[in-house]
């Protein structure tokens, strides 16, 4: 086999994965390019560690997923709410425009929310702050914390809720 050119290849690279990466600054100030699939591999082994919040939690559908579309997720719902003691269960879609766009999200367990679609349990972009105001060096942990901090909001927080093992 023959090798080819390591720029060659990190030309071919980048030119693939640009429209679905991320930016990161070097300590020099330099805007890094970081690809897609790094960053949710990155947000996955981040999630599997249990480094970020406990009270929420999510990971592949599929570990053989190699595109890393398909994500379950869970919230803990906070105490002081209607949703206290509850454990909610969304699907989470990172299409190929991630991170460029936010994930799509729906809850599967059914919930009372005006972020979301009363019929569907679909995730309305622009009631949740995290996806209005939507960066690429968000993630998927981002969206799962601003649905968990809608739940304690004074619109939400007291708003009856379905019968809990509901779902949509």
């Amino acid at each position: 086999t023959t090798k080819q050119p390591a720029a060659f290849l990190l030309l071919l690279l980048t030119s693939h994965i640009s429209h679905t990466s991320t930016m990161q600054k070097t300590p020099a100030g330099e805007t890094v390019i970081v690809p897609r699939n790094f960053k949710l591999l990155e947000e996955l082994e981040k999630s599997e560690k249990g480094l970020g919040d406990m009270a929420i939690s999510f990971g592949l559908v599929d570990s053989g997923d190699t595109f890393l579309t398909h994500w379950n997720g869970g919230i803990l719902g906070p105490g002081g709410t209607q949703h206290d003691g509850r454990f909610y269960q969304l699907k989470i879609k990172c299409t190929e425009k991630y991170p460029a766009v936010p994930p799509e999200i729906r809850f599967i367990s059914k919930i009372n929310m005006n972020c979301v679609d009363s019929r569907t349990g679909a995730l309305k972009p622009e009631k949740l702050p995290a996806m209005r105001n939507w960066n690429r060096n968000m993630g998927i942990e981002q969206i799962l914390q601003s649905i968990r901090v809608e739940m304690c909001s004074d619109q939400n927080r007291r708003l009856r809720q379905p019968s809990e093992g509901s779902t949509f």
